[in-house]
């Protein structure tokens, strides 16, 4: 459930990133591509029923690629303590399923 929430922040944060950082009329692009990406890449590699089977390695990556952007969303804003608390959340989720993931 965690996880899903995170997911959900995740995507929500590129999206108000790119409608806020970016001015007219790329505010409008960014804010749409910068979460399509991230939607098509977990949808690709990460999600439970991914497209695309790669090791753990590679999900974590995708993972770590997408969380790491959400969180530097977050600092490019100028929201240096909602970029920490939301990657420190996600680095524990990310450690915490890596654990069952390996075992």
């Amino acid at each position: 459930m965690v996880r899903f929430l995170l997911e959900l922040f995740a995507i929500f944060s590129l999206g108000f990133w790119g409608f806020a950082a970016w001015a007219m009329p790329w505010n409008i692009v960014v804010g749409l591509a910068a979460p399509a990406i991230a939607i098509v890449l977990w949808a690709l590699f990460r999600s439970p029923k991914a497209v695309f089977t790669i090791d753990a390695f590679g999900r974590a990556l995708v993972e770590i690629v997408v969380m790491a952007a959400a969180a530097l969303a977050w600092w490019d804003l100028g929201l240096p303590i909602v970029a920490g608390i939301f990657a420190v959340i996600a680095v524990v989720s990310g450690v915490l399923n890596g654990r069952k993931e390996f075992a």
